[in-house]
Formats: structure tokens, sequence, C-alpha cells
């Protein structure tokens, strides 16, 4: 078995403000609550070597890992692999971006297998994958809607 899950978000915001903020690991950690640093290792054209580390979890163990991360602005679309798996045999990532009539929809697919010596199996992590996307991309959408609140201009009022 492997694992698959998909989830989607609809944000009210441009799709450049979206593309943008979403696209700039290094300031992940005020847009995902469960980053506590995003250290860019390299770039080389389109492609992003990071390292993600998250806050610590209910046991006090903390999780980091390499990945990389290739934007194609043209095809609204970026492609992730996480490059130090950890537990995973593998894990990769696609984000689609899509102008809506509401804003801009957003949508992680995530394929993946678990090792067989992980300490979770392919159902568990795709259940908890699932969860936790809906909260990191409700909290993204937020974040994304009050930046762009703030850039919207103030309304011309008339005496």
């Amino acid at each position: 078995m492997t694992g698959h899950t998909q989830n989607e978000i609809t944000i009210n915001a441009p799709l450049d403000l979206v593309w943008n903020m979403t696209n700039d690991v290094a300031s992940w950690p005020q847009l995902f609550s469960e980053y506590a640093s995003a250290e860019i290792l390299s770039q080389e054209g389109n492609r992003t070597t990071f390292r993600l580390t998250m806050h610590p979890d209910d046991n006090g163990k903390v999780w980091s890992w390499v990945s990389e991360r290739e934007p194609d602005r043209d095809a609204l679309m970026v492609r992730a692999r996480r490059v130090e798996t950890g537990p995973f045999a593998y894990m990769n990532i696609v984000w689609r971006y899509e102008t809506v009539l509401e804003g801009t929809r957003m949508v992680w697919t995530q394929d993946f297998a678990m090792k067989p010596d992980a300490p979770v199996d392919d159902a568990w992590m795709t259940n908890n994958i699932n969860r936790n996307s809906k909260v990191q991309m409700a909290l993204i959408r937020d974040r994304i809607e009050q930046a762009a609140r703030e850039r919207r201009p103030a309304p011309v009022l008339s005496d």
C-alpha cells in the first residue's frame, strides 16, 4: 500500500499574493503553525533545497528534514520531494494553484510510502496528513486573506 492525499482550499486573495506568500519558504514559520524554522540550504535555478524543523511534539521530540521544491509559475504548479526521507520511503508533493471566482484555489497532493520499520503505517500517515493539511490550509488562508486586506487601498469617502 502507498499513501495518497489531496486537500484544497479557496483563498479570497489574488493569485500573485497567494503564489508569492506560499512560495517564500524562508517565511514558512510565519505562515504555518507547525514549523519552528525553515533554513534555505541552496538555490539552483528555480529549485530550492531547504531544511524544515518542527516545533517539539507532545513527547518533546523535534522533527527535521531536508526537502527540494521547484515552482513552475507558468504552469501554476510546484513539485516538491523530501531529500532526507526519515520514516518515509519517499514523499512527493504537488501544489497546484488556480484562479477562481472567489480568489485562488490551492490544492496539495501528496504521494508517499512509509518505510517498513516506520513507527506508523501508510493508512495512519494518510489520516494524519489529511487532518493536519486542513488545519494548516485554513491557517494559511486566514493569514493570506489578512495580508490581502492590509494591501487593499482604503475606500475613499466623500462628503
